[in-house]
């Protein structure tokens, strides 16, 4: 074997040994292990040195470079895992929990604003004797409009703006035809609220394709308008939280009568001419639609009008999100603004 390659071999060891003693760490390991192995590497050096001797000399030179080449390869091996281990070890004493400590908790996401508002209207309608009530979200002609008062020809179909299916089926335009599913299921009396999401085809700053609606139903004997308001504003006042002054207007829907719109005073600027944004100067902001009960609805519901009557309202509890946190723009309640629904500012 050629002196010079018995020469690098040693040179290596020392390399190698100088790399292992106490104060090595992985960053000086892999270099070492760069430098004797690498492609510019010192064994690699030592393995193009075989091509200059002889080929009587060829083959032992190369079992003692290759074995040289193992025991370096093992002991940097050996070394590294070594390192690693101990490493691993470090990070699991300083990262390790002691399942046996109290738990400390961590903090819990807040409710979406429309899913606040729509908690906060059930909470005040229970306590006021209503049961919650849901229902289908894909509905038949009949259950959204005909036994609502509503037959095809009602120009009343045309404001809905309907998605309707192939096979005669549509997305519900509102939550007034639980009024029909709860009647037909429950009788008389009742008192029933029901929450949901209904569909439109509408989309602009106070417009959403879909939206959610809550729909109050009562149904008794010996039922008048002031037992309508005087529920009405009990539900309002406990929303928001404080009293606010009511105005009714007529209006018309084909499934009550008499029918009205209600308006409640801006929170905001309780009326005065300030020009805010959330009631534009006005001092009234618009909340919903209600009425008494329609005597076809009733019958179609199975309840005879002779006996019973009852009132009706609906809700937009996007419209009441909006109003409650002072909001311009109901897309904002449904573009994922994270930075919003986890700000609190809606609670």
């Amino acid at each position: 074997m050629s002196s010079e390659i018995a020469l690098g071999i040693e040179k290596i060891r020392g390399t190698i040994e100088s790399a292992l003693k106490d104060g090595a760490t992985l960053g000086s390991l892999n270099d070492c292990r760069i430098a004797v192995f690498g492609k510019k590497g010192a064994m690699t050096g030592l393995q193009k040195m075989l091509g200059k001797l002889s080929p009587q000399e060829r083959p032992e030179a190369g079992k003692i470079i290759n074995g040289a080449k193992d025991e370096f390869q093992s002991k940097l091996d050996e070394a590294i895992e070594k390192l690693e281990r101990q490493k691993l070890t470090e990070m699991e004493l300083r990262d390790r929990v002691d399942v046996t400590q109290p738990a400390r908790g961590r903090a819990c996401g807040g409710a979406h604003p429309v899913v606040q508002v729509t908690m906060d209207v059930l909470e005040v309608l229970e306590g006021l004797g209503f049961v919650t009530v849901t229902g289908p979200e894909i509905e038949t002609d009949f259950f959204n409009f005909e036994a609502l008062n509503i037959p095809p020809h009602h120009p009343a179909r045309d404001m809905q703006d309907t998605f309707y299916f192939g096979d005669g089926r549509l997305l519900r335009t509102h939550t007034s035809g639980m009024e029909i599913h709860a009647m037909l299921d429950m009788g008389a009396p009742l008192r029933v609220a029901c929450p949901g999401r209904v569909y439109r085809r509408d989309n602009d700053p106070t417009h959403s394709p879909m939206f959610h609606q809550v729909e109050g139903l009562v149904v008794d004997k010996n039922i008048s308008v002031g037992d309508l308001k005087g529920c009405l504003e009990a539900m309002i006042h406990g929303v928001f939280g404080r009293k606010l002054k009511a105005r009714y207007r007529a209006s018309y829907f084909p499934f009550t009568e008499p029918s009205m719109e209600v308006d409640i005073e801006c929170f905001k600027c309780g009326g005065s001419d300030c020009r805010c944004q959330i009631c534009k100067g006005t001092g009234w902001l618009e909340i919903g639609g209600m009425g008494m009960c329609h005597p076809n609805v009733l019958r179609y519901g199975g309840i005879d009008p002779d006996v019973y009557n009852g009132f009706a309202w609906g809700m937009g509890l996007d419209r009441i999100a909006m109003l409650k946190y002072g909001l311009t723009d109901l897309r904002a309640l449904f573009d994922g603004d994270v930075s919003y629904l986890l700000s609190g500012r809606h609670e």
